[in-house]
């Protein structure tokens, strides 16, 4: 129901996004937008090029007196580096960074020029998906869905206690706490012992990743489908979570963890409480089968540590095919941080395609009725009929 694209180059004179696929009736302004890409410029580990932009959304399409029309909704940001880089004459790059796209990229396309690689594959891009995905965090509020995130490790150091939970108030705790820490960390404790970490691995001219946590909270239940595999949610979030630079591993709920307990510790036992279903546990991360299930969604991605270092590493010359060592382009030292609001807005284009998919209507006054009739888990939205069947194929 909802796509978009992405276009510019990470030192070019622009960044551009199109978003399809909204609904009419949305209240978004540029400020709305402005808010999330000041967050993702934030964090302790960035670097110099984070001193350099102020960006800001203005939108060009879609957008009328502060309210979504319903066509296509057009972004565009300004690279206020693009100054110092328009009129130079710009070295050759020939030696590609292992980790990067600049070896793959030059296979793919036959680049003769490496940074033609670097321009496009820079998480300069995801600006964009910042600006997309407050967009569509204006759809879900529309209608109750909070998503926010927060860093549940960097390298070794982790917080002592991020397993999935069942109360949205433990998460908006950790929201509000994540927030005012620099290293977006809830767990003043661990912060301080991230923030110490990063500082040593900027002193050892080296680089750290980490594992950035997501949640949605007050999502209704069956959003999603299990019916085909396209359409499962828990598969749609991986696909958009892994589609971010440098993310090596998604998992939904306690993931990994899972695997190593045995089946009766792993489920979410159900009990009926004030004529509603409910869950005691959240391992399943709030999707079973590929459908949301009412509690908390959880999602995490593993960053691996940014590719390029101030200690050079062992490449090769394309030019000339001699062993050599890379050379440094600026980036940051823990990317981490910032790939919070980075990771939020892409669960929230998941989440937003997923509400449009099973809401339908064209407009917010359309939708509002039909998401006020979602069945929910209440006894009374599941009677059963309780009597024998067949399966009756002819």
């Amino acid at each position: 129901m909802l796509r978009f694209l992405t276009a510019g180059e990470s030192h070019g004179p622009s960044l551009t996004a199109i978003l399809e696929g909204m609904p009419a009736g949305v209240p978004l302004r540029s400020e709305d937008i402005d808010r999330d890409l000041a967050r993702r410029q934030q964090g302790y580990g960035s670097g110099g090029r984070m001193k350099i932009e102020r960006d800001h959304a203005r939108i060009t399409a879609g957008v009328m007196a502060g309210k979504t029309t319903g066509g296509p909704i057009a972004f565009v940001v300004e690279n206020l580096d693009h100054a110092k880089w328009k009129d130079r004459d710009i070295e050759p790059m020939t030696i590609p960074r292992p980790g990067h796209a600049d070896l793959t990229g030059a296979v793919k396309y036959g680049y003769r020029e490496l940074r033609l690689a670097l321009e496009r594959a820079s998480a300069r891009e995801t600006t964009m998906r910042v600006a997309v995905g407050a967009a569509c965090r204006a759809l879900l509020r529309q209608f109750g869905i909070v998503v926010g995130g927060y860093v549940v490790s960097i390298g070794e150091v982790e917080t002592p206690d991020h397993a999935s939970a069942v109360d949205a108030e433990t998460y908006l705790r950790r929201f509000a706490q994540a927030e005012a820490s620099d290293v977006r960390c809830y767990h003043p404790p661990t912060a301080e012992r991230m923030r110490a970490r990063i500082a040593e691995i900027i002193a050892a001219k080296d680089t750290l990743g980490g594992v950035v946590e997501v949640v949605a909270l007050y999502a209704p239940p069956g959003l999603g489908s299990h019916v085909h595999w396209d359409r499962r949610l828990s598969a749609r979030l991986a696909q958009v979570v892994m589609s971010v630079h440098a993310v090596k591993g998604v998992e939904i709920g306690d993931g990994f963890a899972e695997a190593r307990r045995p089946g009766t510790q792993a489920q979410d036992q159900l009990y009926a409480a004030d004529g509603m279903i409910r869950q005691r546990t959240n391992h399943a991360g709030g999707l079973e089968g590929g459908i949301t299930n009412g509690a908390p969604i959880v999602v995490r991605a593993a960053l691996k540590p940014i590719a390029t270092t101030l200690n050079p590493l062992d490449s090769v010359d394309l030019a000339t095919g001699q062993m050599v060592k890379t050379k440094y382009e600026r980036s940051d030292f823990c990317q981490v941080p910032r790939a919070v609001p980075i990771i939020e807005a892409m669960v929230c284009f998941a989440l937003a395609d997923a509400l449009i998919e099973k809401l339908g209507g064209d407009s917010l006054d359309e939708m509002r009725p039909r998401f006020a009739a979602l069945r929910r888990l209440r006894l009374d939205d599941l009677p059963m009929d309780a009597l024998p069947w067949r399966f009756g194929y002819e």
